[in-house]
């Protein structure tokens, strides 16, 4: 029954993810130009042509790096008996909820490393440096930081030992939900804070957005939003307002450097190292 499980998600895992995926930027695509949230600073067309000219580069490299990508992970862990979930014996259905829980929690912690440690940030600045704020953002990731985050899924993968179809369900979760919280759109607000108890929304991962130090160093969440709050990052609204935020990054504000291509490659490698880490304190009392 496993191995009959585990063929159909090898066969089918690429048109189930690419479906959702595709699905899941077209509704919220959509949404942003009936509904937006926020006026957009940048013309659309570049900062879309250009993101999404870094989607594909990035999934061009990652397929000829990785053909497997981390279901084949999943398998290869699965058929070696690597992982904790394959030392022991234990109802399908609770395995994969706890090995979607888990990868969740390892990405917020990879999220946090990223504002943490300098040169980890130089890269994941790229995301960052976007003068704004939508569906194209979520995955809009420099070359090497989508390179890193495969291999700390890798990694674990074979510590955890995740069911093959929890490692599916776990990317398309993920996909769907950065493009969900990444859109310029807005909910009503009962209905936003509902929601931010079980999913990251818009407004709230907004606020990471912010060109304010303390703000962006808040609300690391993709997808589940209590790491945020267990772990006190989390952050109710950014002191502005949604209208009246900045978005981006204070030194980096021109447009060929942070919204073409050529720029956004070349964005790590620019500019001295500087103290930038989650464990600044230097901001003003106030925005403690």
């Amino acid at each position: 029954m496993q191995r009959t499980l585990n063929d159909f998600s090898m066969t089918n895992e690429a048109p189930i993810r690419l479906g959702f995926l595709f699905g899941v930027f077209a509704v919220m695509a959509g949404w942003e130009v009936l509904a937006p949230k926020r006026a957009l600073t940048v013309s659309r067309a570049v900062r879309w042509a250009n993101n999404l000219g870094l989607v594909f580069l990035n999934s061009f490299i990652l397929r000829l790096l990785f053909p497997a990508a981390a279901v084949g992970m999943a398998a290869f862990a699965s058929e070696q008996g690597w992982g904790l979930l394959n030392y022991y014996t234990i109802p399908a259905t609770v395995a994969i909820v706890v090995s979607v829980i888990a990868l969740d929690f390892i990405i917020y912690l990879q999220h946090v490393m990223m504002h943490a440690v300098p040169v980890l940030w130089r890269l994941h600045r790229v995301h960052h440096a976007d003068l704004d704020y939508d569906v194209t953002t979520g995955a809009r990731f420099h070359t090497v930081e989508i390179i890193l985050s495969m291999l700390i899924k890798f990694a674990t993968i074979v510590v955890l030992g995740p069911p093959l179809v929890a490692v599916i369900i776990f990317e398309v979760i993920l996909n769907a939900t950065a493009m969900f919280n990444h859109a310029n759109v807005s909910l009503p607000k009962r209905l936003d804070r509902v929601l931010r108890w079980f999913v990251v929304t818009p407004d709230m991962h907004r606020v990471h957005h912010s060109v304010e130090d303390d703000e962006a160093n808040s609300n690391f969440g993709f997808n589940l939003p209590w790491w945020d709050r267990l772990f006190g990052t989390y952050r109710d609204q950014p002191r502005a307002g949604h209208q009246g935020m900045t978005i981006g990054i204070h030194t980096y504000r021109n447009v060929k450097q942070v919204s073409w291509l050529p720029g956004m490659l070349a964005l790590p490698f620019t500019g001295k190292v500087t103290g930038y880490a989650i464990n600044r304190r230097e901001w003003k009392a106030g925005n403690e």
